[in-house]
Parts: C-alpha cells; structure tokens; sequence
C-alpha cells in the first residue's frame, strides 16, 4: 500500500473520530501526527515544524493578549457604549460586531487574526445579554473568513502578487488585479454578514458542545488592576493590531507581533504567569498541530496534484464557462475541507491557467472562483486557521460546524458561479 492510499486512510479515521467527540480534540491531533510519522507519510523532521508552526503560535499567543484585554476595564466600558448606541438590543449589537468583522478582515491577511481581535469583544456581548457564545462565534467567524481577500487591500493584494505571478511564469500576458476580487466577489461583503446576523444565529446551536476554551470576564468577577497595568492591557493588544497592519513594511510577523504581546501582558501584571498559561488553547493548539501535518502530508504525498491532474484531463472539452466554474468552484471547495485553502488555490492556480491556455479561455474569473471555494469552506478545522479557534469560543465539533455551514456552502457557491462567470466571463 503506498503511502497516498495510507495518509487517506489516516485523514478518514481522524475525521471520524474528530465526528464521534469521544476524544478530546487534542489528543486526536497527535495520534494524527504519530500515525503520519509511523507510517511513513510525513518524515519526522517536517512533523516537528508544526508544532513551530506560525498559525499555531499566532494562535496560542493571540489567545494570551486576548485574554488579557478581557481583564482591563475597556470591553466593559466599549461594551457599555455599543450597547448605549444600539439602545440595548443585541440584535443591534450582534450587527455592529458582525460589520466590524467584516470590515477588519479586508483590511488583514488573516481571518484567523481578525476574528481574534473582535471575539473578546462578542464574549463580552453575549454576557451582557445573557446569550451562549456558541449562538454567535460561527457565523461571527464565517464573516471573518467569507469575507476576506475581497476589497483591494491586505490579503487581496498578496493573493493578486501570487496569481499574477503564475500569469507571468505561463507567459498568458495578463494581468490579474486587486480590483478583480473587488469586481467578482462583492456581494459575499452583503450576503455574509446578512445570513450571520438571520439564519447563522438561529441554527447555531444553543449551547456549547464542548467546554469553551477561553471567553470574556465578568466585571463582577474581575481582580482590578492598578492603573498601568490596565492601560497597559490596551495598548499592547491595539498594538498587536497595528503590527498586523505595518508589520510587514518593518520586517516583524504576525506570529512575532502576537508573542511579544503575550510576553509584555505577562511583564506588565495585566495578566500573571498562571493566568496566562491557563489562557493557552492546549487542546485547540494540539488539534492545530495535527491538522496542519494532516494537511502537510496529504500535499507532500501527491493527493493534490493527482486531482488536479485528473481534472485538468477531465476539463478540457468543455467549453461553458458556467459549467468550468462549478468545476472549479466544487473541487477545491471539497479539498480545502481536508487541506489549508492556502494550499488548495496555489495547487489549483496552475491547474486553472494551463486548463485555460489549452481551451483558449480567459482564466481570470476561474482564479477568483478558486480564491472564492477556498474561503468558503467552513466544516472543518483543516480548511484554515480560524477554525480552531471558532471552535474554542464557541464549543463546537465538527459535527456542529457541519450543520452551520452546508447549507450556506452550498448557496455560496451557486452564486459564487453564477456571477462570477457572468461579470468575469471565461469566454
């Protein structure tokens, strides 16, 4: 049996198990890694840079800087305002929160980033009105994520660079623009936030599946802190924002900026030591860990590049654009739900552009319909790395992702197809 047909193996029998929640989600993580190191499907060395891995330790360190943003006094006077400027109705509040999302996660390269800046902010709302925080971290995340990469900043620029690139190395003399994704996707910027805030809040479930991993304090039950360490607390998370924003230009990373917040939490006693180690996701970090080299190791084995090849072959007689962007649309959106959607588009980017050279196609809008299924999929942890972290806040298992997230998938991606190959046609 070659080591293809064993990582298959090995992701079906973790997924089940993710499935039955009989495990704790951390522990199903490093059997996963084992079972890969053993089997040969994923060599030693590569399974250790995962637990390096700057997601995880974005992560890990985001949930620290978080949490001591909880303890200062600014969510609850932020809280105080919000819910003043709504008149006290949290469907108001949920909505201002919902916008938020939507409007940070353009202006970031990560949905993972953005979702940890404005879920402090939801744990504090769903306190103040009384509301489980598994009615409102999905369809809070699912904004984070859906709405990314599609206003002509942050993550759309870096999408465009790569993509552009590809153009170049295939010498198609195009061009592939920021604008593009502007162009092609903008209605997710109306239709996510909208279900989020009706049909996402209402089939959420009722109350966490899991123990949540980390949420808001209380006010009530909060230690006061002296005055610099409060203000201390705000400006290193604001802080932490702000690198997000500039790192790059300055030569420090998201997972850098994100550490040193936790460590000047830490020295600044807006958190203590144990504080801060209990705020660390052990679990959630684990099961990161193990769906990163789940991930890793169904691309390093060839699976991706099977199925690509496979449908490349399969693909070049069509010539409806409408029927190449369901294609196009449903394949990578299967493969994200097992690979990092990062992963997934550069696999499929090629793929797109040698299918479109070969059958005389424009493969612009195909591009953004494979930038679109990967930011589409939501059912579990493996797709990207704000999943995890949307199922810590809420409590959820994949089978809870599952039921939030196929119905919307589905009607996404119909109209991802639709108007996509209508404004950005392929012939």
């Amino acid at each position: 049996m070659n080591t293809m047909t064993i990582c298959i193996i090995i992701f079906v029998v973790s997924l089940a198990l993710y499935g039955m929640n009989k495990l704790p989600m951390g522990v199903i993580g490093m059997g996963t890694i084992l079972a890969l190191v053993f089997t040969k499907c994923l060599d030693a060395n590569s399974a250790l840079t995962y637990f390096s891995n700057n997601n995880v330790i974005m992560m890990a360190a985001m949930f620290v800087v978080s949490a001591g943003l909880s303890r200062t006094s600014l969510i609850d006077r932020f809280s105080q305002a919000v819910n003043k400027m709504t008149g006290g109705s949290f469907r108001r509040t949920y909505l201002c929160y919902l916008i938020l999302a939507m409007i940070l996660t353009n202006l970031m390269n990560s949905p993972g980033a953005c979702f940890c800046i404005v879920f402090p902010l939801a744990a504090q709302m769903c306190r103040d009105y009384n509301v489980s925080p598994s009615k409102v971290m999905f369809p809070l995340g699912m904004v984070c994520v859906a709405c990314c990469c599609v206003l002509p900043f942050g993550a759309s620029i870096q999408e465009s660079g790569i993509f552009q690139g590809f153009l170049d190395t295939y010498e198609t003399g195009l061009t592939f623009r920021a604008i593009d994704y502007t162009v092609g996707r903008w209605p997710i910027l109306i239709l996510a936030p909208l279900w989020a805030w009706t049909m996402g809040y209402k089939i959420a479930p009722e109350e966490p599946i899991n123990p949540i991993a980390m949420t808001s304090v209380p006010a009530s039950e909060k230690k006061p802190l002296n005055k610099f360490s409060d203000w201390a607390g705000v400006i290193i998370f604001f802080g932490v924002i702000v690198l997000f924003f500039m790192g790059s230009k300055i030569g420090i990373a998201s997972w850098q900026a994100c550490l040193l917040g936790a460590v000047l939490t830490v020295v600044c006693g807006t958190l203590t030591g144990k504080e801060a180690i209990a705020a660390l996701p052990i679990d959630l970090a684990c099961m990161l860990i193990g769906a990163l080299a789940m991930a890793g190791a169904l691309t390093a084995t060839g699976a991706g590049d099977v199925i690509g090849d496979t449908l490349a072959a399969a693909v070049g007689n069509v010539h409806s654009g409408y029927m190449l962007g369901l294609i196009f649309f449903a394949i990578p959106f299967i493969l994200t739900q097992f690979m990092q959607n990062q992963a997934v588009i550069n696999i499929f980017a090629p793929i797109v552009i040698m299918t479109c050279k070969s059958i005389g196609a424009n493969p612009i809008g195909l591009l953004v319909i494979i930038t679109a299924a990967g930011l589409t999929a939501y059912m579990t942890p493996m797709a990207t790395s704000a999943l995890p972290i949307v199922m810590g806040t809420g409590g959820y298992d994949i089978k809870s992702l599952v039921k939030q997230s196929w119905l919307v998938s589905i009607l996404f991606g119909i109209m991802y197809v639709v108007y996509v190959m209508t404004v950005l046609p392929c012939f």
